[in-house]
């Protein structure tokens, strides 16, 4: 459960692999990669936000220049 509330979280796998006493990351991957969060949705979401921000900044800077 801890491993999976941290990695739903974000947590980067060389930290949990630290968190739990693992020798190192790739054991932590191996053990836990079906916990880890859809790399689509995470794709997904970081391009939203960048659109979001960009589109906002384009708002800002079309308001200025008015």
């Amino acid at each position: 459960m801890y491993a999976s509330v941290l990695l739903d979280a974000g947590e980067s796998v060389k930290a949990l692999s630290q968190y739990l006493g693992h020798p190192d990351p790739g054991f932590t991957l191996r053990v836990y990669t079906h916990l880890m969060p859809s790399s689509h949705e995470r794709t997904r979401k970081a391009v939203d936000g960048f659109f979001d921000v960009a589109l906002r900044d384009d708002e800002i800077q079309g308001q200025q220049a008015a």
